[in-house]
């Protein structure tokens, strides 16, 4: 799945908005003010980071060892990060973003 894609993906979730509060360099994806998709757009191989439940974040790691990896520059239990070079199936990423958006959508805000 190509970066662009990823990104129309995450804005197709309902409330979800964009902005650029770390720089020009990383796309964040919000709903309810809350981060569930950061896409950096500077690095040597195209990733995005995911919230997951931290169980599956595991499980995810084991079986995709290399795709999928602890969230780089995030909470190790609370955060993947998802190569997007092509070896994983779109319909899989699409899965971990709708995964991550329902974790954070059903969050109350305090």
């Amino acid at each position: 799945m190509e970066l662009e894609r990823a990104r129309q993906y995450c804005l197709s979730k309902p409330h979800a908005e964009e902005s650029l509060p770390f720089g020009p360099d990383t796309l964040v994806m919000k709903v309810n003010n809350k981060i569930f998709a950061i896409l950096p757009l500077e690095s040597e191989r195209v990733r995005l980071n995911l919230k997951c439940d931290p169980s599956y974040a595991i499980e995810l790691r084991d079986q995709y060892e290399g795709d999928i990896i602890p969230g780089w520059h995030m909470n190790k239990k609370h955060w993947n990060s998802v190569y997007l070079d092509g070896h994983l199936k779109e319909s899989l990423i699409k899965s971990l973003i709708d995964h991550s958006y329902d974790l954070i959508a059903h969050k109350k805000s305090k």
